[in-house]
């Protein structure tokens, strides 16, 4: 089991776990629109990271976005599993014709 996939199985626990014990949950009991938002905010620490160059901070953030990310598709019920097949549909495909058949 690969980091992230271990990430995910934790976050699909903390669905029922209590708000007060656990960030995760406590984000997963607002619902997927504040998860979003999180995510959002997260997205916008790692691009100025990238920007300033600062490789140890833009990896830092880069893991709070996947993690963020993995709560954000669990708010929405989507999988980890459905996300890795739908990349492994686009496998072999360019870009540039995945872009264009998405219309």
């Amino acid at each position: 089991m690969t980091p992230l996939e271990r990430l995910a199985a934790t976050i699909e626990t903390r669905k029922g776990a209590d708000p007060e014990t656990s960030w995760t949950a406590k984000l997963l009991a607002k619902g997927p629109e504040k998860c979003a938002e999180k995510f959002g905010e997260e997205a916008v620490e790692a691009i100025i990271e990238a920007v300033r160059g600062d490789r140890a901070r833009l990896t830092a953030e880069a893991a709070d976005l996947l993690y963020h990310l993995l709560v954000m598709l669990a708010a929405c019920g989507v999988t980890l599993a459905e996300v890795e097949a739908e990349l492994a549909a686009r496998e072999g495909t360019s870009g540039i014709a995945e872009k264009a058949a998405r219309g």
